[in-house]
């Protein structure tokens, strides 16, 4: 029914809470308009009134009664027959189950609770009508309450469970409902739950009023407590608490929400175990759940978890959405390709960024037709670039999706990375910690009598619990060598002679193979938990027959087992049976052994498995050919970095990089170190890491007679230190460049000369030299630079070519030239978000220094809209600080506009200092001024003029007397002598645009 505008819906909803009782007109006019009332209100409810009865009776003649809205005295009441309102019955019903008892009062309360659907008067609450409905949901509370008890006393709290989960949501902190819901669930056999609830609750009491449970909750817990709850009945022995929470995690991404749960311990504790049961009951539920495995070693391709991960999340989407996928950003990460790529000289490609973000929306798309659970086992051998995906996603978890995550807290300890992404992810109001600590002594008494069939003595459980530590894996791997010795006394674990660690173990059960079966199960170990039959075969030299014969003995001692789901492979029981095995091969056959995986993973002819080849080749040491291990290496380390996993891709170019020097190999060091500069670049945003590497390199290319590669080496080192405003390096690699352009036959090595001058000299404020130079170049041939992707030095030149010619036309005086050199840029941008964002970061800063706060707002909307999330840090910054500069000029907040920028110039520019950063402070100072806070922006000049000093970028030098000039003015000072000091020094320099804007503040009021 539509009830019609909102205060007649209101007035509706006013009668029928207090259905069979008057509410007088004065009340309901109080209820409805408050203290705004009109001075027709009597007249509107009347009206009211009249169109609600024509409603609920359409047939009823123009002034009729009816039979609902009944006028009373001085006001109206709801007369509602049997079965014909809702809340009448429902108070009907509770009152027939007070009076009664057992079944038949939980029959009555069951089908009241049953018609509740919401909170009253949802939607319509008014303020000064809040007692109103609040009363009528009370009445649901206690009902619920009452009900509960009854419920639980007869057996069936089933019954009950829906309404009472319906008031837990309406009422979250109403400690009655509350403890009524968590009696039902554990009734219902839902403990974990239960627990999870009062976690929660004790949470959220904390944190939101600062109070502890109250003693219904109390009470509620200790009879939770109280159940029998040890033994699962899942087959896990103890861990009832971690299990409450791990599994109102899952639920809440069943209802729609999110979570994010690490569990960590020692090893062999029961942390994949746990994992694994709480995976189980989620697929149980409807969950898709998906696994994505840490794998140790150097050997494990980068990104490799998320890489299984994103390949299943594929399959989960129709055949035409997987090949959209596939064509963007997550193509690099399944299908790296190993080849050529060099370093930028912009900053910020964002590409991991962009990566992080496709995963983030893929996810996303999946958990809106199926809630997600993802798991992530083994954290501590996870890359850096996993551990960082995995902190992006934590952060933008899409709905419907739960992270839950393992990891070993101790052998090995959590490195820095791990330990960074822990410390963000615990910041999350989703996140839970889990510290999985050992088993007690009943527990593992419980433990070994389901290992072994026997109920091990007191003794006997004590001595094994002290040897162990309550260590559950541990524990298992004691009982195989106690089953089957007779009763498990305490004298029996002593004559057996526990090993007191799991090495022992391994070693007791090696001792009695054969030299062929141990060899094997060695190679076996270099493998890595996962072994390919295949590959075991080739590695040690023998056919798939005799493998699976030597194999047979590893099993059955329960050190290798067949992987689930795959018949072409086998698994270690555990990562400690496997990382034994590995610390019983003595280091001089490990090379060996690593030289034959080598060998036999070259034998495969697939690409994929470039990272482990690197490897493996990399750990047989002098055993391999050293062109061959750099070669490998080089591959696998551009093939990280096209994953972005730019950590792994540096490690693994560093030692090509210094295999190929040892060797004497300058071809192979010069693409070792030509890749390793690039990704260094991609990882800090630009080329300054890396300068060692970048002189090495151009030394290798001359000396190879590669004219054009030393020129690319040379070119990125001048941009590293330009960038940097290391002006005194800058200049003398930028006068090398000049030099060396000017004497070569080489088209781009001249215009790298030309190009890198023309920008030092703008650096130094030589505005005049540096538009000589830029525009003496000739577009054709950056033209025929190569395009695409494969190139980003030559693409960054052709890019940067065209702003600065741009930017230097606008500070030589002609702006509208510069806006159509501008114009053209962005009309060839097309939608490239790097491109754009290039085009903006120059765009905005010519308009800032021009004063046109229009073409400033334009450009920085145009940039911020291709790139909300600021992918690329230094240049959004720019576009970011444009905008509140074009706000603060134009009124808009001034004072906040400043506050804004002045955050974004510390976040981004001054550490260390970039580029523009004097620029920058000195058009903060600009928005001081707009705001009348002269002291800031005094202030903000004396910084602008001290970074000149210090970093002596001065090509906006001019502007920053300028703003001296109009600070002055603003004060009542004189100001005539400073603005022509601006003049005078622009002039000079041929910075025509602030000569001009200086001329005019001496020829506008007070200048002459």
């Amino acid at each position: 029914m539509d009830t019609g505008p909102r205060q007649q819906a209101y007035l509706l909803a006013l009668l029928l809470a207090r259905a069979g009782r008057p509410i007088s007109t004065a009340e309901l006019i109080e209820l409805i308009w408050g203290a705004d009332v009109p001075s027709s209100a009597l007249n509107i409810l009347q009206k009211y009134v009249g169109t609600l009865r024509r409603l609920l009776e359409p047939a009823l003649p123009a002034r009729g009664v009816g039979s609902y809205l009944q006028r009373r005295g001085g006001g109206y009441l709801f007369a509602a027959g049997p079965g014909v309102l809702d809340v009448s019955a429902f108070r009907e019903l509770v009152d027939l189950a007070r009076a009664r008892s057992g079944h038949e009062a939980l029959d009555h309360y069951a089908r009241a609770l049953e018609l509740w659907h919401g909170a009253a008067g949802d939607g319509l609450t008014h303020p000064r009508a809040t007692s109103v409905f609040t009363a009528l949901d009370g009445e649901f509370f206690d009902a619920c309450a009452a009900a509960a008890e009854v419920a639980v006393s007869q057996g069936q709290p089933r019954r009950v469970l829906r309404p009472l989960q319906l008031a837990a949501r309406m009422a979250p902190l109403h400690e009655p409902v509350q403890s009524a819901l968590i009696s039902a669930l554990a009734a219902a056999g839902q403990q974990a739950e239960a627990l999870a609830l009062f976690g929660t609750l004790r949470a959220r009491l904390a944190d939101e009023l600062g109070i502890d449970p109250g003693p219904e909750l109390l009470a509620a817990h200790q009879r939770i407590l109280r159940q029998p709850t040890a033994v699962a009945h899942n087959g896990l022995v103890g861990r009832a608490d971690e299990l409450a929470l791990l599994h109102h995690a899952v639920r809440s991404a069943l209802s729609g929400g999110t979570g994010l749960v690490v569990v960590e311990g020692e090893p062999g504790v029961g942390k994949t175990r746990l994992l694994e049961e709480v995976a189980a009951e989620a697929d149980h539920l409807g969950a898709l759940v998906l696994w994505g495995r840490c794998l140790q070693g150097d050997g494990t391709p980068a990104m490799w978890p998320w890489v299984r991960l994103v390949s299943t999340l594929l399959e989960n989407l129709p055949p035409a959405a997987r090949t959209d996928w596939h064509a963007g950003d997550l193509g690099r990460l399944l299908e790296p390709r190993d080849g050529v790529i060099s370093a930028p000289v912009l900053p910020d490609t964002g590409a991991q960024f962009r990566l992080f973000e496709r995963v983030v929306a893929l996810v996303g798309q999946v958990a809106g037709q199926r809630p997600l659970v993802l798991v992530l086992d083994d954290l501590q051998w996870a890359d850096a670039a996993s551990l960082q995906l995995f902190g992006h996603l934590s952060v933008r978890l899409p709905g419907a999706t739960v992270v839950l995550g393992a990891l070993r807290d101790r052998a090995p300890v959590p490195g820095s990375e791990l330990a960074r992404m822990l410390a963000g992810a615990s910041r999350l109001p989703h996140h839970r910690r889990i510290r999985l600590g050992p088993l007690g002594a009943a527990e593992v008494a419980e433990l070994v009598h389901r290992e072994t069939g026997q109920a091990p003595g007191p003794g006997a459980a004590r001595s094994i619990h002290a040897r162990t530590a309550g260590n559950p894996f541990f524990v298992r791997e004691l009982s195989r060598l106690l089953a089957g010795g007779g009763a498990l006394t305490e004298d029996a674990a002593a004559r057996a002679g526990v090993p007191s660690t799991v090495r022992d173990v391994v070693r007791d059960r090696m001792a009695g193979l054969d030299e062929d079966a141990a060899g094997l199960l060695q190679v076996a170990a270099l493998v890595g938990r996962d072994v390919d039959l295949g590959l075991l075969a080739r590695a040690a030299a023998i056919d798939g027959q005799t493998c699976l014969d030597r194999l047979e003995p590893l099993q059955g001692l329960g050190l290798l087992e067949p992987s689930p789901g795959d018949p072409f492979s086998f698994r270690f029981a555990h990562d400690l049976v496997r990382e034994s095995v590995v610390g019983t091969t003595s280091p001089i056959r490990a090379t060996r052994l690593h030289l034959r995986v080598a060998e036999a993973l070259e034998g495969t002819g697939d690409e994929s498995v470039a990272e482990r080849l690197a490897h493996h080749l990399w750990a047989a040491g002098p055993l391999a050919d050293p062109a061959r291990t750099a070669d490998a290496l080089v591959r696998a380390g551009s093939r990280a970095a096209a994953k972005s996993a730019f950590e792994a891709a540096e490690r693994q170019l560093r030692a090509a990089a210094h295999v190929a020097r040892t060797a004497g190999l300058a071809e192979l060091e010069l693409a070792a170190l030509s890749q390793l500069t690039a990704v260094s670049g991609m990882r800090s945003g630009y080329v300054g890491s890396a300068l060692d590497l970048l002189e090495r390199a151009e030394q290798l290319a001359r000396a190879l007679g590669r004219e054009r590669e030393a020129a690319d080496f040379l070119f990125s080192r001048w941009a590293a230190y330009s960038q940097g405003i290391q002006l005194d390096h800058a200049g003398r690699l930028a006068r090398r460049l000049l030099d060396q352009g000017e004497a070569s036959g080489d088209p781009l090595v001249r215009a790298y000369g030309r190009h890198a001058w023309g920008i030092h000299q703008w650096d130094v404020g030589n505005i005049g030299e540096s538009f000589r130079y830029l525009s003496g170049t000739s577009s054709t041939v950056l033209d025929d630079l190569p395009h695409g992707g494969e190139d980003p030095l030559r693409r960054d030149l052709r890019l940067l070519w065209p702003v600065m010619l741009a930017l230097m036309t606008a500070l030589h005086g002609d702006v509208p030239g510069a806006r159509v050199l501008f114009d053209r840029m962005e009309d060839a941008a097309a939608d490239d978000p790097y491109v754009i964002a290039v085009w903006s970061a120059f765009s905005v800063t010519a308009a800032a220094l021009a004063g046109d706060a229009a073409w400033a707002m334009r450009a920085a909307t145009r940039g911020i809209a291709m790139d909300p999330e600021r992918t690329f840090v230094f240049l959004g910054s720019y576009q970011r600080l444009a905008w509140c500069w074009a706000r603060a000029v134009t009124g808009d907040d001034p004072a906040g506009a400043a506050t804004e920028a002045a955050l974004i110039i510390e976040a981004t520019l001054l550490d260390p200092p970039r580029s523009g950063v004097a620029t920058w402070c000195g058009l903060l100072a600009e928005m001081w001024l707009a705001a009348g806070m002269t002291d800031e922006a005094a202030a903000a000049l004396d910084r602008a003029d001290a970074l000149l000093d210090r970093c002596d970028q001065r090509y906006a030098e001019g502007h920053v007397l300028l703003l001296r000039a109009r600070l002055s003015q603003e004060r009542g000072a004189p100001f005539k002598a400073a603005a022509e000091q601006a003049r005078t020094l622009s002039v000079e320099r041929e910075a025509n645009l602030f000569a001009d804007r200086a001329q005019e503040l001496l020829d506008g009021p007070g200048g002459h």
